[in-house]
């Protein structure tokens, strides 16, 4: 019976796992829930306390209904000081930021110069006009590996770092690798390229450790990215690799023994730029050419171009201290010793440094003005190693020289364009783009002659004018070709360089006139920047003229803004 009724066992506390852990513990007060349709149910409800403000009305965005009204505002609501007649710029215009599509009929150049100059945020998408390998998308390490071939081609053949840069991204762009960034210094190729915001992106590098001027191989590596680039030609990874492989096996076009004649037909032309005659012509392309050959024996024996300089400077300034010692008046050292120094100033490496600098590449630019001022030096060295020796020997050099006037417009004209025709043989130059540069090179001894001797206009304001137009039809002709402007530029600077100031301030320095001397070398300075600054904006100028690729309403270029220096 007392077990029917219940014992103590059947009234024992229950178990901790017999009972809920939710379970509010014994003694405790259970809050009551109040009903379930009284529970806010959206995710965006304010919290308790949280007093809401007006939702605002009308066009113009003006608080509608004051503190009286209870209606929420809008995530995409604009803030109460916009206004939409007068938008700030950190809201998106009503209209909307215009879509920017690249005309096909641009060069390539043109069209991705435009991608680098405009913000990373409002560049169109790549359009892949290159099929790839089984259609399976493209091979991004191979991509970025000829990427990098072909701009260290570009850079060690001279090409500034802007345009090394948009043919680098014109490849892979074409090839359908769209979120990818190259950078370009004076020894380093570098090219970065990310699939998606998710993706962890590959980056490749290449470093340029040898450089040589041949623009027939310049020419062809154009001609390549330009086949890249067009929809009209089909050129796939393989096909591209075979082409750039043939390119580097091409040997130049012009023997040893023309590089040679093509470097005294150049101190030749520039002695008579300077007053010189036929006896000077032949001097001075005699001491020119045994310099260019000591030049190979010593690249043949493996020692740095800053000796070669030196090296070659020393026969022309040899003969022109030999013919001092012999007292002729018929012939002019000065000529000769100014012959010598055009064919080795650094023409090329001047105009691609400053025009780095003028176009951002401030890196490069240092890099490439050093190499330009140690080959300098290195000329600079040679000549005054010569002019010491010869005034010890009592030779007899006169500053006085350069005033000697010579005023025979014809031979000139006929000496500057033979000039540009032989540095344009020593630039490796195409057959094809010869005559042109030296046409161009004509044309910019006349206009330099017209200003500077019968003008009467400062020298290094006219030497930039007449680069100015280089530059112009430099680019002209490029576009033309749609080839690089370099081989239309390069060699019709020639006419143009300072050789005869150069040489001057060198024979004030040797007779310790540093007053003279220095005077002199920064008239030349003056001069070589003038020409490469030149050449710059005349490429420009003629950017200025040409529609943007892909700008609605005649839109103006875009390009960096900094003003006061900050």
């Amino acid at each position: 019976m007392v077990a029917e009724s219940g014992g103590p066992e059947d009234q024992k506390p229950q178990s901790d796992e017999a009972r809920s852990a939710f379970a509010p513990p014994a003694g405790t007060m259970q809050p009551v829930s109040p009903p379930e349709e009284d529970h806010p149910t959206s995710e965006f409800a304010l919290p308790t306390g949280v007093q809401a403000e007006p939702a605002q009305s009308g066009a113009g965005g003006s608080s509608g209904g004051g503190s009286n009204s209870d209606t929420l505002t809008s995530a995409f609501t604009p803030p109460s000081t916009y206004r939409a007649q007068q938008s700030p710029p950190a809201f998106t215009p009503a209209q909307g930021i215009p879509m920017v599509k690249l005309t096909k009929e641009a060069p390539w150049q043109d069209r991705m110069r435009t991608m680098l100059r405009m913000p990373v945020t409002e560049r169109p998408a790549a359009e892949s006009i290159q099929r790839t390998d089984d259609d399976t998308g493209p091979a991004v390490p191979r991509v970025l590996d000829l990427t990098l071939r072909i701009g260290e081609l570009l850079l060690a053949g001279g090409e500034g770092a802007e345009d090394v840069e948009a043919a680098m991204f014109a490849v892979t762009r074409s090839y359908g690798l769209d979120r990818s960034e190259p950078t370009v210094t004076f020894t380093l190729l570098s090219i970065s390229h990310q699939p998606s915001l998710v993706d962890d992106p590959v980056t490749a590098s290449r470093t340029v450790r040898r450089r040589g001027t041949d623009y027939t191989r310049l020419a062809a590596v154009f001609r390549l990215v330009d086949d890249i680039t067009s929809e009209d030609t089909e050129v796939s990874l393989e096909e591209a690799y075979r082409r750039l492989a043939e390119i580097r096996r091409n040997r130049h076009p012009y023997p040893g023994w023309v590089l040679t004649a093509a470097a005294g037909l150049l101190a030749g032309s520039a002695s008579v730029l300077v007053g010189g005659g036929v006896l000077v012509f032949l001097v001075a392309a005699a001491g020119a050419m045994l310099g260019d050959r000591l030049a190979w024996l010593c690249a043949g024996r493996g020692l740095p171009e800053f000796y070669q300089f030196t090296v070659a400077a020393m026969p022309p300034a040899a003969m022109g201290v030999a013919l001092t010692l012999t007292h002729s008046t018929d012939i002019r050292p000065s000529a000769v010793i100014t012959g010598g120094l055009f064919a080795l100033l650094p023409g090329r490496a001047l105009v691609a440094g400053v025009q780095d600098g003028l176009t951002g590449y401030y890196i490069t630019a240092s890099a490439r003005l050093l190499e330009v001022m140690y080959f300098f030096i290195g000329i600079v060295a040679g000549v005054l190693i010569i002019l010491y020796l010869g005034l010890q020997l009592g030779a007899e050099l006169n500053p006085e020289a350069r005033f000697t006037p010579y005023n025979e417009p014809v031979v000139q004209i006929l000496a500057s364009m033979a000039l540009s025709l032989a540095f344009a043989v020593l630039l490796q130059q195409e057959r094809s783009t010869v005559l042109a540069v030296t046409l161009n090179g004509g044309v910019a001894w006349i206009v330099f002659g017209a200003m500077a001797r019968t003008g009467q206009i400062s020298p290094v304001a006219a030497t930039a004018v007449a680069a100015g137009l280089v530059g112009l039809f430099g680019q002209l002709f490029s576009r033309y070709r749609f080839h690089s402007s370099l081989p239309y530029i390069t060699a019709a600077i020639g006419p143009l360089l300072p050789g005869s100031a150069t040489y001057f301030g060198l024979l004030g320095v040797a007779q310790n006139e540093l007053d003279t001397g220095l005077a002199s070398l920064s008239t030349a300075v003056a001069t070589a920047l003038a020409i490469a600054i030149g050449v710059n904006l005349g490429s420009e100028i003629s950017r200025l003229f040409m529609g943007l690729p892909g700008a609605v309403g005649g839109a103006s270029r875009r390009a960096a803004k900094r003003t006061r220096g900050f």
